[in-house]
C-alpha cells in the first residue's frame, strides 16, 4: 500500500447514519472544531469508489478517530439484526493503528458504562468516552479525547450547537433532502460549525 499524507487534525468519524443519531451527530461536527480538528465521514467523500474502500482511505488520512459504539442495539426494522458496520470498522481501524502506531490514534464513545465490556469483550481494558447519549455529554467527552488547555467550556459548545441546529431545516432545504448525512450537506454544516466556532470564542464569523 503506498505511502499517504496524514492530516494531523483530521478526526474519522465512525457513526451511525440514521435519524436518532442526528442529534449526536451535529454535536461530534460541532464539537470538534473548537478544539481544533475538522470531522470527516465516509459519506462526506463524493464519487463511486466504494464504502469500505473510502473508509479505509479516510483511516489513513486521518490522525484520529473516534467509534460511536452506541448504537449496537438489535434494529427495531427487518429482521431486528445488530449492527456490525461501527465495530467492523474499528477493527480496520485498530489493525491499521498497531501497524502504524504514530500515524493513528482512535477513541471508542458509548452511551451506557460497562457495556462494552459484553458487547466487544476483546476491548478489555480499554476505556470508553461515556456520552451518556446526549449533546453535553458527547462535547464532554470530546473534551476528554482532545484534552486542550485551551479547550472551550461546554456551555460556549452548546451556544455554538444550537446556532448550527437552527439553520438545519435551511441546509435541508436548499439541498432538496432530507438526508443529514448527505455529501453537500455534511460540508454546509461543518462550514457552519466552524463559523460558530469563532463566532462563539468572540473572533468572528
Amino acid at each position: 500500500m503506498p505511502p499517504q499524507r496524514v492530516d494531523r487534525n483530521a478526526v474519522f468519524l465512525n457513526i451511525p447514519y440514521d435519524t436518532e443519531f442526528q442529534s449526536l451527530y451535529l454535536a461530534y461536527l460541532v464539537g470538534l472544531y473548537p478544539l481544533g480538528h475538522e470531522p470527516y465521514i465516509a459519506s462526506g467523500i463524493p464519487g463511486g469508489k466504494r464504502r469500505l474502500s473510502r473508509i479505509l482511505s479516510l483511516i489513513r488520512f486521518c490522525r484520529y478517530s473516534i467509534h460511536d459504539l452506541s448504537r449496537v442495539e438489535l434494529s427495531p426494522h427487518g429482521l431486528g439484526t445488530p449492527r456490525f458496520n461501527m465495530p467492523l470498522e474499528l477493527g480496520m481501524t485498530i489493525t491499521w493503528a498497531e501497524i502504524n502506531e504514530e500515524s493513528h490514534m482512535w477513541f471508542v464513545m458509548e452511551s451506557t458504562p460497562r457495556r462494552l465490556d459484553q458487547s466487544t469483550s476483546d476491548l478489555a481494558g480499554t476505556d470508553p468516552n461515556v456520552h451518556f447519549g446526549t449533546v453535553e455529554g458527547v462535547f464532554s467527552e470530546l473534551r476528554n479525547a482532545f484534552v486542550a488547555k485551551d479547550a472551550p467550556p461546554v456551555p460556549r459548545m452548546m451556544e455554538a450547537y444550537r446556532i448550527v441546529e437552527s439553520e438545519v431545516e435551511l441546509i435541508l432545504t436548499n439541498a432538496g433532502t432530507r438526508n443529514l448525512y448527505a455529501a453537500s450537506v455534511f460540508k454546509e454544516i461543518c462550514l457552519l460549525a466552524l463559523k460558530a466556532a469563532r463566532y462563539t470564542a468572540g473572533t468572528g464569523i
